[in-house]
């Protein structure tokens, strides 16, 4: 099956993508990773033995943080132990979470470069290299076998994937038999006027591939998956964004005072305090909602 890389055009679908996340190393002249581990530096800590909390504010790139994710694990069942794969891990904070506090063996996927650089760092300096492995990779081309994994776990990712039904059918052969797919995902919203830019997933419209509840839920039936739950759970993503927008709001997040702990301005650039304010409005005026949701992979 041909994958996204095939398609005319992905090299340049690519290079807005990975632009649009290396913004603030295009500007500042130094990798992710070295500008991470100065701020560490800075803060007072060795970037080669930090906690989880240490790193919290830059490991999970999603609305919600860690209680998110731990809502989704709970959602999804989550027994402890399973084979995972996390699609668009970013630089790998839910990977983990997964291994830390459930014994997850997990290898993370991304396509962007530099955040899977980053990964394998924070997991070495956490302490969870052993359980935790990062690849960069098209989430439509996996290089891991087939029947391999129990779950798929997706957090803020298929929004910037242009080609679902391909990713779907990539996860359709990673996974056993009835495994499952966890997926806490960004959808459209009711109100179809075009979004307040930039937002943390996107600086234009062509790198933003929203899908309607529906439209998401179709395709994952199309796929072979059958819905075991899906929640909408805007107003906790909602109502943590505010918090966070108030937040931000005194600082631009980049400019703390020194001694702080860095946080996803250091990622994102000068603009992150105005895509979090952003994506607030765009909540709040359903032009984007939020699902939670746990399917299981069936006999196709």
């Amino acid at each position: 099956m041909p994958n996204d890389r095939d398609e005319p055009g992905f090299d340049d679908y690519l290079d807005r993508l990975n632009a649009h996340y290396e913004a603030a190393t295009a500007s500042q002249g130094e990798t992710l990773l070295a500008r991470l581990q100065e701020a560490f530096r800075a803060a007072g800590s060795d970037p080669y033995r930090l906690s989880l909390d240490d790193v919290a504010g830059v490991d999970q790139l999603h609305l919600g943080g860690r209680r998110a994710s731990r809502a989704l694990a709970a959602l999804g069942e989550l027994r402890g132990g399973e084979r995972v794969l996390d699609v668009g891990c970013g630089t790998g904070g839910a990977s983990r979470l997964l291994a830390a506090e459930y014994g997850c063996d997990v290898v993370g996927v991304d396509i962007t470069p530099a955040f899977i650089e980053v990964a394998n760092w924070l997991s070495l300096a956490t302490g969870l290299a052993d359980h935790t492995r990062f690849v960069c990779a098209d989430a439509a081309d996996v290089p891991l076998a087939a029947g391999s994994l129990e779950v798929v776990w997706c957090q803020h990712a298929l929004m910037n994937m242009p080609h679902v039904p391909r990713v779907l059918a990539e996860w359709q052969r990673l996974l056993v038999s009835e495994g499952r797919v966890l997926l806490h995902e960004l959808v459209a919203g009711d109100n179809h006027e075009p979004l307040a830019l930039p937002v943390p997933w996107a600086r234009e419209q062509a790198t933003s591939h929203l899908r309607s509840r529906d439209q998401l839920e179709r395709v994952m039936a199309l796929a072979g998956f059958e819905p075991l739950g899906v929640e909408d759970v805007t107003d906790a993503a909602l109502a943590w964004r505010q918090e966070h927008s108030r937040r931000e709001s005194g600082a631009d997040e980049a400019a703390r005072e020194a001694g702080s702990l860095p946080g996803p301005g250091l990622i994102f650039g000068s603009e992150f305090a105005r895509m979090g304010r952003n994506l607030r409005d765009n909540l709040v005026a359903d032009k984007v909602r939020v699902l939670a949701g746990s399917w299981q992979r069936g006999q196709r």
